[in-house]
């Protein structure tokens, strides 16, 4: 029965996708970090990912969608005692209907540019060392859209979450954690420093704990922050503006997937990332 609903709510969310769109923006991007962390492991893992994003507007409103690969040192290793570093992929996808491109009705307030209806999903697969993560999860709720140069979202979301790891003490059925809650910010705003044509962008997710984990421990809220800015260099290479922009990322995670960074987790549960940014846009 499971299964049938995810696949009802994945056919929606797919048939919303395919609706014709009005704008879109796709790109390539690399990121290189040397302090990245893992909850058990520890810190100062070097990461290269490699992602391929989408966003689109279509009549009834927008869609995102990311996969990134992530590829970690021995730090992170694949396997136990082994030299090369764990993989991973991870898949989000949002479709965001604008209520009054829908209904016909005005949502707009003093600050408000309008009013959303946000659902969609995330799922990742990892191989390594020692949880081999198998996370699939459900995301929907309300987005309030800011009046505000280039953009601000504020989404209030249930997430219904569940994994299927893999470890040296357990091979897990499919676990459902409670529905928790996540406040979620997406912004982008263009400014410049005399000729200099920049961009600050970037999300922040503020999780509620998700109650118990497979291992019959508490979990902890989260706080995930990842921003960056960018230098549109396109008129170096003699390209449309925002074709090629480098910058620089930071990424703050405390209680990283809800284990405690002041218990047996340790200073793994806690990244504080900068990294190196490049994007191509097509």
């Amino acid at each position: 029965m499971k299964h049938k609903l995810s696949l009802i709510a994945f056919t929606a969310l797919t048939s919303l996708a395919a609706q014709a769109a009005d704008w879109s923006d796709t790109s390539l991007t690399y990121r290189h970090g040397s302090k990245f962390a893992e909850p058990y492991e520890g810190n100062d893992i070097s990461k290269n990912v490699v992602g391929l994003s989408h966003v689109s507007g279509y009549k009834y409103g927008s869609n995102f969608f990311n996969v990134d690969m992530l590829m970690s040192n021995s730090k992170d290793p694949a396997s136990a005692g082994s030299k090369e570093g764990a993989r991973e992929v991870y898949v989000v996808y949002r479709n965001t209907v604008d209520l009054e491109k829908a209904t016909g009705k005005s949502f707009k307030a003093a600050g408000v540019r309008g009013l959303g209806v946000t659902a969609g999903f995330d799922f990742n697969t990892k191989t390594d060392a020692g949880y081999n993560s198998k996370k699939e999860m459900w995301v929907a709720g309300p987005t309030l859209m800011l009046d505000v140069p280039g953009f601000l979202n504020v989404s209030l979301l249930a997430l219904a979450e569940s994994n299927a790891p893999s470890t040296a003490t357990l091979v897990a059925k499919r676990y459902n954690y409670d529905t928790h809650y996540m406040l979620g910010l997406v912004w982008g705003t263009p400014f410049s420093l005399g000729s200099v044509p920049l961009s600050f962008e970037g999300f922040a997710n503020f999780i509620g704990a998700k109650g118990k984990n497979e291992f019959g421990g508490d979990t902890k809220a989260e706080t995930l922050i990842d921003m960056q800015v960018m230098y549109d260099m396109s008129s170096a290479f003699g390209a449309g503006k925002n074709t090629f922009k480098a910058g620089l990322e930071y990424q703050y995670w405390k209680n990283k997937f809800g284990n405690d960074a002041n218990g047996a987790a340790g200073s793994g549960a806690f990244a504080k990332t900068p990294m190196i940014r490049a994007e191509y846009h097509f």
